[in-house]
């Protein structure tokens, strides 16, 4: 082992090195989550009766709703529909959002980061 020193050479250069390597990562992911949560998602069902758009904050922004599928005498499908859409909406946001930050962070699972 080196004097006063961490065996393998890891010294005061490398840790330097890491901890550069370290800074420009965290940049990189609260710029890529910066562009995620600005991003829109939708999602269609019914073959369009019913769309959704959420951002990448996983917060609704709107829902239209085809008036043929406004049917009083059967409101639960029509509460499926949307909440099928707004499920799928999320869903491309979360799958976004790790496929995003795990490529900046070659796939270490680290929690509570995104």
């Amino acid at each position: 082992m080196a004097r006063g020193g961490f065996p393998g050479g890891f010294g005061g250069g490398n840790i330097n090195n890491l901890m550069k390597q370290a800074q420009k990562l965290q940049k990189e992911m609260a710029q890529a989550q910066q562009e995620l949560e600005e991003k829109e998602f939708e999602a269609s069902v019914g073959g369009g009766a019913v769309l959704v758009k959420v951002n990448g904050k996983k917060e609704v922004l709107s829902i239209k709703i085809k008036e043929e599928v406004v049917d009083p005498d059967d409101v639960e499908m029509l509460e499926d529909l949307v909440l099928s859409a707004v499920n799928e909406a999320l869903k491309k946001a979360e799958d976004e959002t790790a496929n995003k930050m795990g490529k900046l962070t070659g796939g270490m699972n680290i929690p509570g980061m995104f």
